[in-house]
């Protein structure tokens, strides 16, 4: 969103007669793994994680679009939908309602996802407090470990100063990641009866943690500085030989955590709430106003390394 405006994570469309509104999204993007079934769970993640970051619990339904060669043998394309079928069916608890299917030379994958919402209960992207601590869900560092994954089939000579096995086991968390759906993020916030104390929220993608927290701040005169990197190992590392922004923060991830902006008196219970419900949280900076816009990584940034969750 933002063609026409605030930049929001997906579109908010007014039921007319009703308190409720309908959260619609769009995710299309080329397959990052070549096991179909797995890409097709991450197609369907992609999607629907921009539906929660708008704090909707639910989602009604996706709709899939599919691009293919007309060489690609069937069994690849029944993959991908068998994997977006799973997940929506299994995972988040909704399901596929239709879709389309083309012949193209590039391969695509994704759709539709819509949910409703009392529009009272949206949390936009937009709405950040001096003070607010960030509060990060999933580990970043997906394009370093996800062109490790590819580098091992294509060029393994190029990582032979890395453990096979201790890489595996990133590629693994990293997979993990974008299968994960952040649906018991927003059933943890809608645990409480009131939840003003989050201001804002989003989703980590394609603009990485420093990208989506400048969106954070757009309409303010505030600032934020990010102080904790929780990271894939082998991320920072990688991304150094490959020339990615990783210090900046600035990596494209897919179908990231939520970043969650929380009212300073309350982060230590909703952190508590999240751990409790076994969602990995970490306080990953603070709101201030040093200069309207900007992000900053902090000069004693802690990078935490993780190969599981």
């Amino acid at each position: 969103m933002g063609l026409a405006g605030d930049i929001e994570d997906a579109a908010i469309v007014p039921i007319p007669n009703s308190d409720l509104v309908l959260v619609k999204n769009i995710d299309i993007f080329t397959p990052i793994i070549d096991e179909p079934e797995i890409a097709g769970e991450i197609a369907a993640c992609n999607v629907t994680n921009d539906i929660f970051a708008m704090n909707v619990p639910e989602i009604s339904g996706m709709l899939v679009f599919l691009a293919i060669s007309n060489r690609t043998p069937i069994k690849v394309a029944e993959g991908i939908l068998k994997g977006i079928k799973y997940f929506m069916e299994e995972k988040i608890n909704s399901k596929v309602v239709g879709g389309h299917t083309i012949y193209s030379e590039w391969p695509l994958m994704g759709g539709e996802a819509s949910g409703y919402i009392h529009k009272d209960a949206i949390i936009q992207k937009q709405g950040v407090k001096k003070g607010d601590k960030l509060i990060l869900t999933k580990p970043i560092g997906l394009q370093a470990i996800m062109a490790s994954y590819r580098i091992l089939k294509d060029f393994p000579e190029m990582l032979e100063q890395y453990s096979t096995d201790e890489l595996q086991k990133s590629i693994d968390l990293a997979i993990k990641i974008m299968t994960t759906p952040n649906q018991n993020v927003v059933k943890a916030i809608h645990s409480y009866d009131d939840f003003s104390f989050v201001h804002a929220l989003t989703d980590i993608t394609g603009f990485g943690l420093a990208g989506h927290t400048a969106e954070m701040l757009q309409n303010s005169d505030l600032s934020a500085i990010i102080e904790t990197v929780p990271s894939i190992k082998f991320s920072e590392v990688i991304s150094h030989e490959l020339g990615y922004a990783f210090d900046e923060c600035r990596c494209h991830e897919t179908a990231g955590g939520m970043l969650i902006a929380v009212d300073p008196t309350s982060v230590e219970d909703f952190t508590t709430t999240l751990t409790s419900n076994k969602i990995s949280n970490w306080i990953v900076g603070t709101i201030d106003n040093v200069q309207p816009g900007l992000v900053r990584i902090s000069e004693n940034v802690q990078n935490i390394e993780f190969t599981k969750i």
